[in-house]
């Protein structure tokens, strides 16, 4: 082996320590590496760093949501066609990959249950919204553009069956909802299931006003 190298190699293992006196003597120590580099891309949050423990337990109990309120529409009746809304309101019609492509969205809402229990309708299926989902750096980001009442969140990959999103409402005039987290009494938790080809839903479990389940269908505009 030449001097050169072997002279190179010397210095790098020098670099790598360092001296201290430790007052019988002097020992070398080893530099700890390098922190790894940052990471590149968008780095998705996981939701439960996120989720409240009210609507953690909301999202927990959504199989008796989905029980309650079909219970409460067959029997207490209301607005629209419950039979025509086929796999839209079957629980057990989500479709592996729930992820949607960015782009615009005609949505409605079916409001199924009655918070009233034997008052009221047991269900309503609105008209059709606008809706609009995009990629941000915080990921998915779902927002409904119309309507009186209009959900914004950011959707959490969690399986190869469902997403999870965590939003908020806005209501009336209001620009748009707030932060989740900063008004409770507006926090939605929901579940986003692709139910056919092109055809995805959003369930919402135990909502704060009027129904006990809200399912929101969406299809490309």
């Amino acid at each position: 082996m030449g001097t050169t190298v072997m002279t190179g190699m010397v210095l790098s293992v020098l670099a790598g320590c360092a001296s201290v006196n430790s007052g019988s003597g002097t020992v070398d120590v080893i530099a700890p590496p390098p922190p790894p580099p940052p990471p590149v891309g968008t780095v998705l949050v996981d939701w439960r760093g996120v989720i409240s423990s009210f609507d953690r337990d909301r999202l927990n109990r959504r199989d008796a949501a989905w029980k309650v309120a079909l219970e409460q529409a067959r029997r207490l009746g209301g607005s629209g066609n419950l039979d025509a809304l086929g796999a839209l309101v079957d629980p057990d019609a989500g479709q592996p990959d729930p992820s949607m492509p960015s782009g615009h969205y005609r949505c409605r809402t079916v409001k199924l249950g009655s918070q009233a229990e034997y008052d009221g309708l047991g269900y309503v299926v609105y008209g059709w919204f606008r809706c609009r989902v995009e990629r941000t750096d915080q990921g998915l980001l779902l927002t409904k553009l119309s309507g009186s009442q209009r959900v914004q969140g950011l959707l959490y990959p969690e399986n190869s069956k469902y997403m999870v999103m965590l939003g908020a409402m806005a209501l009336s005039n209001e620009s748009r909802a707030p932060a989740y987290g900063a008004r409770p009494d507006r926090d939605t938790v929901a579940v986003l299931e692709r139910i056919g080809p092109q055809r995805w839903r959003l369930v919402t479990p135990w909502p704060h006003n009027e129904s006990n389940l809200d399912v929101m269908e969406l299809v490309p505009e």
